[in-house]
Parts: structure tokens; C-alpha cells; sequence
């Protein structure tokens, strides 16, 4: 669907879930091409109110502290990702005949009819950091491009807005592709797939085929992990336009239409003549910042989107050289007498936290948080062997504790009880306590952040200015 669907909008009565950064965009988009919208939320504090004003100037009705009554004459609901499928509102529009779609659907329907191809990344871990890889990688190779979709900016600003782009580097969350029937990639990749938001989505089968939605209707290449089946089944179901390949990406040797790593090189076997026989060097190990193993994988994905594109081999690798990650990513704070301590907050699941433990040897690791219904056994098991010591907070910690208790019965734990303003400092200096020259304190909470901080980033911020605190602590004990 290109620009000519725009008429579809026109004159529609169309109800908007949300007053989230989002949904206010697409309010405004639908508003501009001769919607009738209303703006529903159950929320009536001062952020909803004011955002409310916003719109109501704009001549857009506002209908606050109710987010379930679907308004009369609805022939569309447009969500925003975080709704549940099963609100109230949406099983009214279904009641009613009514479609519901998100707002990622409507900047595909609105785009213009000249507008960039999409390069589209999802998985349970590594999105933002793989769109991001990709888009330094495009912009090394001259073209115009920007990292849109859930890592920030709302995609319908992108797609209406002034600027034209080359192509988007566009990570999509399983809520948004859940949403988003008619979306069709150039390429796409889905890094890996793992037990998360299963109460939202209902059953790790449809969180999967939540997922799988990325590949329908590709052109060009299915990026699948090769590490992880779930990801080539999901390649095998898609329904892509005919000569669209299935292109894996592998930490080992690859084999042919597959990227991966020999000899400290990162190696294309998929865009090269003779994929049987030769493989295109594309960068070093050494080139992606941080060269922990799932951060490689993210960096031979997105070179794979890349290639699929035609970017060439330099480019890639000025890209990935280029490339920065985002605070709170297995990020290095600071060494304090001879110890690492790395802020990996957003490690807010089971598997972003056994990544992160397999980079590092041996870890004093804290953890705990809000668990979202996650079993830590398996995490535990895999990690005990590097583990020095573990420093537990949060309103779940206990389920960790009980794990340790079981798969790694030696190590010491320090279970903090405490969920007020200074127990991160406190977890780090426990973590100091229990750690020996060589090893790495590791912030991987496995474990959602909101039952003692507002986010992920409040949580990291939290550990590196406990660790900073350490470390001026320590010089100034040895300055006197």
C-alpha cells in the first residue's frame, strides 16, 4: 500500500488507543488527512492532560480516565503497542466488526509513494543495538538513512516528515508487528526468539508467530540466527516474493548464503560470486564495540541487512568502527583495584542475561528485579561455572536465590532486602566485597527494573554512580 491508500482515511471516524508518544502521532497523521479522530485513555493525570490540550487545539477530541468504551461510529482503531489484545476496547471493535491496527501499519499505509524501503529488525534481544549497527553501516556507505521504530522516534513522523531517506534501519517489537498485517520489508532479520511478554501475547506460540510476521512479504533476504530454530522455522513459514533467500548468521565458520566469523574475521558466504567456494572479508571481531559474543552476532546481522541492501565490504566495517552503543548495553564503567564493572541494565530478561554472562569470566553478578513469570534455573545452571559470586535486589530476588540454592550450591549470595535509595550502592560494595582482581561485577538483572526504579536506564545510572562512588572512594583512601 502506498501513498493513494491515504484517500482510505479521509472522513472515517477513527478512535486512537493511547496518549503515548505514538499514539499522538498518529492522531495527527489520521487528523491531517481528513480523519475524524478521538483519542481514548484510562489515564487522566497531568502528562495525559496536557498531551490532551495539545490535540484538542488541533481540533482532535480527547476522551480521558476511559480507555475501554469503543466511541459510536468507529470504523477504525489505531493502538499503541503497549494495549493488550484482549482490552476491552479491542473485544468491543471485534464485537462491532470494527479492524484494529498500529501505528506502525498506518505509517506503512500513509508513506509516500517514492518512500524508502524499510530494513526491519525484531527479536527478544538485541534490536536497538543491531538497527543501530546497521544505520552507522548505511550511513558509511553514503546513504541518507535514520533508526526508527520503537527505538524512539515514532515511525509516522519519519515517514511524513520533510526529509527524504535512502532507507530506514527499523526495529519493530512484537507488539508492533502484531499489529502491523500489511507491512512488507525489503529485508529483514529476527535475531532470536525467547520466553518474553507471554503475558501479553498470550503463549510463546504466538509471541513466536508475533515475530515471524517481520519476514512476510520480503523482497530480497530473511536474516535468521543460525544458532536459534526457532528463527530459520520462522524463514520457512513466510510467505516472501519469489527469489527472496534465507540468509543465517552464525559465531562459527558459515556455510554458504550464511555471514559468520574465522579467524577473529567477521566473513560473508551469502553476497559474494561463488558463495561455495570464497567468502568476503567484511571486518574484524576487534571492529564491534564491544566484541562480546551476542554483540557480534548483532554486527554479522546487521551487516547481513546491509549487504542484502549492497552496501559494500568497507562499508560495513567503517560502520561497525563508527558504531557506539547506547548507554546501560553491556556497558564498562569503570576497573576499581583490578575489577570490571559493566552496566548491562538492559538485560531485563532470562536470555539478554545469559548473553551477558557468557562474555565474562568470572562474574560477581547482581540481579533481581520484577521477574514477569520467568524460571531462573536453566540461566543458572548455564552460569554457575563462571560465577565468583552473586549480589541479589529486587521484589522477586528470591527466585534467584532459590536457583543459585540449586545449580550453583558454592557460590556466595548476598541477599539484600532493601529497595530504598541507596541499596544499589549497597549492591556494589557487596559486589567489591565479594570480588577478586580479574573479575567482572556484571549489572545483568535478568529482571524487569520497575519495582525499585522508574526504568532500565534509571536502574543503570543507579550502578554506574555507585561504582563511580567506589572508585573515588578508593583514590581518595590512598591520596591520604
Amino acid at each position: 500500500m502506498t501513498a493513494q491508500t491515504a484517500e482510505e482515511f479521509a472522513g472515517r471516524r477513527i478512535t486512537v488507543a493511547g496518549l503515548g508518544v505514538s499514539g499522538v502521532s498518529a492522531a495527527r497523521a489520521l487528523a491531517r488527512r481528513g480523519a475524524e479522530v478521538t483519542v481514548v485513555d484510562g489515564g487522566d493525570g497531568e502528562r495525559q492532560r496536557e498531551a490532551a490540550a495539545g490535540l484538542e487545539r488541533e481540533g482532535i477530541a480527547v476522551r480521558l480516565g476511559d480507555g475501554d468504551t469503543l466511541p459510536e461510529g468507529t470504523s477504525l482503531v489505531v493502538t499503541s503497542p503497549g494495549w493488550k489484545p484482549d482490552s476491552p476496547l479491542f473485544t468491543a471493535a471485534a464485537g462491532a466488526g470494527v479492524d484494529v491496527v498500529g501505528d506502525v501499519e498506518i505509517a506503512w499505509r500513509l508513506r509516500p509513494a517514492d518512500a524508502a524501503p524499510w530494513l526491519a529488525v525484531t527479536g527478544t534481544n538485541g534490536k536497538t543495538t543491531t538497527v543501530r549497527m546497521l544505520a552507522s553501516i548505511l550511513t558509511a556507505a553514503g546513504l541518507r538513512t535514520t533508526a526508527v521504530g520503537n527505538i524512539g522516534t515514532p515511525i509516522v513522523d519519519v515517514v511524513l516528515g520533510e526529509e527524504r531517506y535512502d532507507v530506514l534501519a527499523v526495529e519493530l517489537s512484537s507488539y508492533q508487528l502484531h499489529w502491523a498485517p500489511s507491512v512488507r520489508p525489503h529485508s529483514a532479520a529476527v535475531l532470536n526468539v525467547a520466553p518474553d511478554h507471554l503475558d501479553w501475547h498470550g503463549s510463546m506460540e504466538a509471541y513466536a508467530a508475533d515475530k515471524g510476521r517481520i519476514y512476510e512479504g520480503n523482497r530480497v533476504a530473511c536474516v535468521y540466527n543460525a544458532a536459534d530454530p526457532v528463527t530459520e522455522e520462522l524463514v520457512r513459514r513466510a510467505d516472501v516474493v519469489e527469489g527472496c533467500r534465507a540468509i543465517g548468521f552464525t559465531l562459527g565458520t558459515p556455510a554458504p548464503s550464511q555471514l559468520g566469523v574465522v579467524d577473529g574475521i567477521l566473513v560473508d558466504r551469502a553476497f559474494v560470486g561463488n558463495r561455495h567456494s570464497h567468502a568476503q572479508e567484511l571486518a574484524e571481531v576487534s571492529d564491534v564495540n564491544p566484541p562480546a559474543p551476542h554483540n557480534i552476532a548483532n554486527a554479522l546481522a546487521a551487516a547481513a541487512l546491509a549487504r542484502a541492501f549492497g552496501v559494500e565490504p568497507g562499508a560495513v566495517r567503517d560502520g561497525l568502527r563508527a558504531f557506539r552503543p547506547d548507554p546501560h548495553r553491556i556497558e564498562h564503567v569503570a576497573d576499581v583495584d583490578g575489577v570490571a564493572y559493566v552496566d548491562d541494565s538492559k538485560a531485563t530478561n532470562t536470555h539478554a542475561a545469559e548473553a551477558s554472562l557468557g562474555a565474562y569470566d568470572p562474574v560477581v553478578w547482581i540481579a533481581g528485579g520484577l521477574a514477569k513469570g520467568a524460571s531462573f534455573d536453566d540461566l543458572v545452571a548455564k552460569a554457575a561455572k563462571r560465577l565468583r559470586g552473586a549480589v541479589l535486589i529486587g521484589a522477586d530476588r528470591a527466585l534467584i536465590r532459590e536457583a543459585l540454592a540449586r545449580h550453583a550450591p558454592d557460590v556466595p549470595v548476598v541477599d539484600l532486602d532493601r529497595t530504598d535509595t541507596g541499596a544499589m550502592a549497597a549492591a556494589v560494595r557487596e559486589a567489591a566485597r565479594l570480588a577478586r582482581p580479574g573479575d567482572t561485577v556484571l549489572m545483568a538483572p535478568a529482571c524487569a527494573s520497575m519495582d525499585m526504579f522508574t526504568n532500565y536506564h534509571a536502574r543503570g545510572e543507579a550502578f554506574a554512580a555507585a561504582v563511580r562512588d567506589l572508585a573515588s572512594g578508593r583514590s581518595a583512601a590512598q591520596e591520604r
